[in-house]
């Protein structure tokens, strides 16, 4: 466990903090000694997760959020900085995965995916961009997926969504010159994201390959506390973490 000092701990914001990779994600950058603020819908869960935090040494705080309102990042974003005074690093997490094929036509969960997994991205770096730029630092990190980078049948809504991250992240790393701008995408990873909603055969098939190959969600986290740990003027841009045995 790596204990930085007061120049190197952060104050990091972290979507969809109630399970899966930003909890991951949040235990262990907690451990690095950053000092979490963690939002997501499930608060019971949130407040549980920092109770735990606390009980380890760490520092941690929690708030109600949904990615899908700008206005509900950016009061997750102002509580942070009003509180902590500044804001380090972004880690742009929440998202949903039912998987369908195209021609079921299921719409809603076309657009609840566009709504969590791209615009609720766009709002967190719309949120958290002004505080950045004003200081002249800061750290974005985009959770996209190796779905970003192949196409499958049944998710060719979800892969589209994680492609446009990609492109996002891309295109906001080369607009900017003194904020870091990170992808992590991962492979099969256990998490609750084939637990809702979607085709209930493509949903089934996705588990079992989860179960079969997935990484814990630590791994990822992991590779975002790497990232996170770099000198402010290295820029790790992407990293895809999967399992060995992923093809």
């Amino acid at each position: 466990m790596h204990s930085p000092s007061a120049t190197d701990s952060k104050i990091v914001l972290i979507t969809g903090a109630s399970s899966g990779i930003g909890e991951a994600t949040a235990r262990r950058l907690a451990a690095d000694g950053h000092h979490v603020v963690l939002g997501a819908r499930r608060v019971d869960r949130l407040a549980a997760l920092v109770g735990e935090i606390h009980a380890a040494g760490g520092r941690a705080d929690h708030r109600e959020l949904d990615v899908t309102s700008l206005d509900s990042v950016r009061a997750f974003v102002e509580a942070a900085h009003d509180r902590l005074g500044r804001v380090d690093v972004l880690v742009n997490n929440a998202g949903v995965m039912p998987l369908s094929r195209v021609d079921a036509l299921r719409v809603d969960e076309w657009n609840q995916m566009i709504d969590v997994n791209l615009r609720g991205t766009l709002h967190g770096i719309a949120a958290v961009l002004p505080h950045m730029r004003s200081r002249g630092a800061g750290h974005i990190v985009n959770v996209a997926s190796t779905s970003g980078h192949r196409v499958d049948p049944t998710a060719a809504v979800y892969c589209a969504t994680k492609y446009a991250v990609l492109a996002l992240s891309e295109g906001l790393r080369q607009e900017s010159r003194d904020i870091r701008v990170t992808v992590v995408s991962p492979g099969f990873t256990h998490s609750e994201l084939t637990d809702r909603g979607g085709d209930p055969e493509a949903q089934a098939a996705a588990r079992a390959a989860s179960l079969q190959l997935a990484i814990p969600a630590s791994a990822v986290a992991g590779a975002i506390g790497y990232a996170i740990a770099q000198p402010g003027d290295v820029d790790v841009n992407e990293l895809i973490v999967r399992p060995t045995a992923q093809g």
